[in-house]
């Protein structure tokens, strides 16, 4: 699906129309509607960094980001936003969105320490060649999160940490990761052409 027909499943799913697992259960659907909120927040308010975008408008070749998420994801509310609007600046870049819990399941090909982690983007050439991936959120919310873990915080204590992260961090992290990304993988093919 693409970006606006993601946003109108995660509609569905808050207006209630579309009740179907897991939002059948009451926590999972708390989350979509925080993850609404947030979403739609940034959408409004996140600004693309200038280098970030420079490099996503450098992309001389086409490129298709499949996006594998879910409403229920909260890393994803603060990631997916800047992955569109990123994606949005170059018309050699299609954007299309995947659920992890929905067929064709490729984030079982994108296993992150075992997991089935999102969001997780999937950079492919024009030939279906993967160029890079990216995901479940910044690194250093990785390693912070993984800290947590190891030091036995509870998941409501992680996931305050996160959040906190998330709104300090303004989506920064996860474009100058991007950026980064996009360039090592572009550097060879505009050697070669």
């Amino acid at each position: 699906m693409n970006f606006t027909q993601y946003l109108s499943y995660f509609s569905e799913i808050i207006d209630g129309d579309s009740v179907v697992p897991p939002y059948d259960d009451p926590d999972y659907m708390d989350y979509a509607k925080l993850n609404w909120s947030r979403t739609n927040r940034w959408l409004k308010r996140g600004v693309i960094d200038t280098e970030a975008g420079e490099v996503v408008k450098a992309v001389n070749q086409p490129q298709e980001w499949i996006l594998i998420t879910e409403p229920w994801c909260g890393d994803a509310a603060h990631s997916v936003p800047f992955i569109h609007m990123l994606a949005v600046g170059n018309p050699l870049i299609t954007l299309s969105i995947e659920l992890r819990d929905q067929a064709p399941m490729r984030i079982d090909q994108y296993l992150t320490n075992g997991t089935r982690s999102i969001p997780k983007l999937i950079v492919r050439d024009a030939k279906g060649n993967d160029l890079l991936t990216w995901g479940p959120r910044p690194a250093a919310l990785q390693s912070r999160f993984d800290q947590m873990k190891a030091d036995g915080h509870t998941l409501d204590a992680m996931k305050e940490e996160l959040q906190k992260w998330y709104n300090q961090d303004k989506g920064q992290a996860v474009q100058q990761e991007l950026a980064a990304l996009l360039r090592e993988h572009s550097a060879p093919m505009q050697q070669g052409v």
